[in-house]
């Protein structure tokens, strides 16, 4: 198996998640008591809040790209940031470093091409749902996504900061998400993308209206994928 690295604390909660379930499907691959090979660097989130300006982000890029520098010294032959807001940075980042950085929006649009997903709803982050850095690497693979709803913009903004990042799920916030999708459903929308690796705490990913699309399920799938091909 090859070593994964991966950025995270972006934050803890979905940190956690991320080494959860890379290591379950690597069990499933392999046998019950094997491991995945993981080198893991959790940031300090206080460093990484609340960017607004581009000097804010250019200072994220930083502090991103010495994590992977030192991941990639460390040993990692692949890294994987464990956030999708922070692929905003991900071109200043690869550019450090001369592994592969697996690509959260790449893996999720290239699993929906494969299963023929085109319209879709993205939720996440404001600028996850906004700006073109995350949307256009879905639409480059045939994906066609509706155009973000500013209300539920501002309600998912404050769930996944103000909730799921500190690591609470509450039964309001499934609510709004379980009304948020229904009301997809109800507008035509074939298929949902929950573009922030938290959500999934609020989501059933395997129960619901619409067919659902995981970040970060995704994400860990294609880091799996990874560290079992033969280097």
């Amino acid at each position: 198996m090859r070593k994964l690295g991966i950025i995270g604390g972006m934050s803890w909660a979905s940190t956690a998640i991320y080494y959860e379930r890379i290591n379950k499907r690597i069990q499933k691959r392999m046998t019950a008591m094997t491991s995945a090979p993981l080198l893991i660097e959790s940031l300090d989130f206080c460093e990484l809040y609340g960017l607004t300006t581009s000097e804010d982000w250019d200072r994220a890029a930083e502090v991103i790209s010495a994590s992977a520098k030192r991941l990639e010294a460390a040993g990692a032959t692949a890294i994987v940031i464990a956030a999708n807001s922070m692929h905003k940075v991900y071109d200043q980042v690869s550019a450090q470093v001369d592994i592969p950085i697996i690509h959260i929006a790449e893996a999720l649009g290239a699993k929906m091409q494969a299963d023929g997903a085109t319209h879709a709803a993205l939720l996440g982050t404001k600028n996850v749902m906004t700006e073109s850095f995350f949307r256009q690497r879905l639409v480059s693979h045939g994906v066609d996504l509706t155009a973000p709803d500013m209300t539920n913009v501002e309600i998912l903004d404050a769930i996944i900061y103000d909730e799921l990042m500190v690591g609470k799920a509450t039964r309001d916030a499934q609510r709004a998400l379980k009304t948020i999708i229904t009301r997809k459903e109800q507008d035509g929308v074939k298929a949902i993308i929950l573009a922030c690796t938290e959500l999934n705490m609020i989501v059933d990913v395997d129960a619901n209206v619409l067919p659902i699309y995981d970040s970060t399920r995704i994400h860990c799938e294609a880091a799996v994928d990874w560290i079992m091909e033969e280097g």
